[in-house]
């Protein structure tokens, strides 16, 4: 009997980001020593003041459905953050809706706005999950190169090779997973001018906006002509340390947020009622948590280019915002898998090879530095041996 339909037969179901955190957990088991590089996951706990809402929730019984865009709280209190941070103006009771992460909140936008068979343009190396949830619903990706060149910044120019009849969406991802690399806003008008030009609805994944290390981040929703096609995709994931809590949301055009609520719907009803009255607290309180765990991890990310400095055969761009940083390693003499695997069983430093985020992630590897100083250091010296000794 054939289980999986044609969709699903596309999937990856090896080699990825996950499958490798499987194999460190199971070496730790072991009683291997693991250095966790691979995941991007913060290693903060989540904001107290959140989780003491939480539990005044449940003690309140606060415990059954919610509003399905999510409760009017939440939805004013990601306004007011959006606004502070990034000048975003939105309508809380019609523009923008809850979902149970940020990837739910993607693939709410495929199903409600693109059909099988259209195409979206998505910078190359790409978070792997907009791989799986394009393909999923049969949704076709047009990889569009990100050059080591130019510090992996989109260029508007580039996206003009990749647009063809059959293109109805463009996917930009600033500070970027899995390179670190943020957008200018100089760029970023050139970019919105190229939606305009071919009529394509956006989405503008901000998920690290907060992890900014130099310039600024600036949303496309902003960009004048761009509010009326664009979708904004965040979570409290990383700005709040909260990946576990899974509350994401998107800020888009009424006509657009309508029908991705009505996916929302049919695959959650809504987000977790007490997580929800959480992320209001974290929304309203959490600024400097998130301050101070900004400034960490620029720290963090210093000491990783100090010991990628000293690597010979590793090139690297410095990362200006997220936590990744995606250096190259072609000249090593190895596929990104093959390193990869090596320096898992070899040194215990857990890496994920560049061919996970996308075709032209093949030569490159992605670190991320959500672990301590300490463990960064130890990293970096069993790296540079590891290389040294191929």
């Amino acid at each position: 009997m054939k289980i999986q339909n044609e969709r699903m037969s596309d999937l990856s179901m090896s080699g990825g980001l996950y499958e490798i955190f499987q194999q460190a957990l199971i070496m730790e088991r072991d009683g291997r020593k693991v250095v966790h590089m691979e995941i991007g996951k913060p290693d903060y706990d989540s904001p107290q003041i959140a989780k003491e809402a939480v539990i005044n929730s449940l003690n309140d019984g606060f415990v059954h459905y919610t509003a399905m865009a999510g409760i009017q709280e939440l939805r004013e209190a990601i306004l007011e953050k959006e606004q502070k941070a990034n000048c975003i103006v939105a309508d809380p009771n019609s523009e923008i809706i809850v979902t149970a992460g940020a990837c739910e909140a993607l693939m709410a936008f495929m199903l409600a706005v693109l059909d099988p068979g259209d195409e979206i343009l998505i910078p190359s190396p790409y978070f792997s999950a907009y791989d799986d949830i394009a393909k999923i619903q049969g949704v076709v990706i047009k990889e569009v190169p990100l050059k080591f060149e130019n510090a992996f910044e989109l260029q508007a120019a580039d996206l003009e090779k990749y647009v063809t009849s059959k293109t109805k969406a463009l996917l930009v991802n600033t500070p970027h997973n899995p390179t670190g690399a943020v957008i200018g806003k100089e760029e970023l008008l050139k970019i919105a001018e190229f939606a305009k030009k071919y009529d394509l609805v956006v989405i503008s994944d901000e998920t690290y906006d907060q992890f900014l290390f130099e310039g600024e981040h600036v949303s496309l929703y902003t960009l004048p002509g761009m509010k009326e096609r664009t979708v904004v995709i965040n979570s409290t994931s990383k700005t709040f340390s909260m990946t576990g809590w899974r509350v994401g949301y998107a800020i888009g055009p009424k006509e657009i947020i309508r029908y991705m609520n009505k996916v929302h719907q049919n695959m959650s009803t809504c987000a977790t009622s007490f997580v929800q009255v959480g992320a209001v607290s974290a929304f309203q309180n959490g600024k400097s948590f998130t301050e101070k765990m900004v400034d960490t991890f620029r720290e963090r990310r210093d000491l990783v280019i100090e010991g990628l400095s000293q690597i010979k055969g590793m090139e690297y761009q410095v990362p200006h915002g997220a936590f990744y940083i995606f250096p190259k390693i072609s000249d090593i003499g190895l596929s990104s898998t093959e390193f990869c695997q090596r320096a898992l069983e070899e040194t215990g430093v857990a890496l994920v090879p560049g061919n996970a985020f996308g075709e032209n992630g093949e030569g490159f590897i992605r670190l991320a530095y959500a672990c301590s100083n300490e463990e960064i250091k130890d990293a970096m010296a069993l790296l540079k041996r590891f290389v040294e000794e191929l």
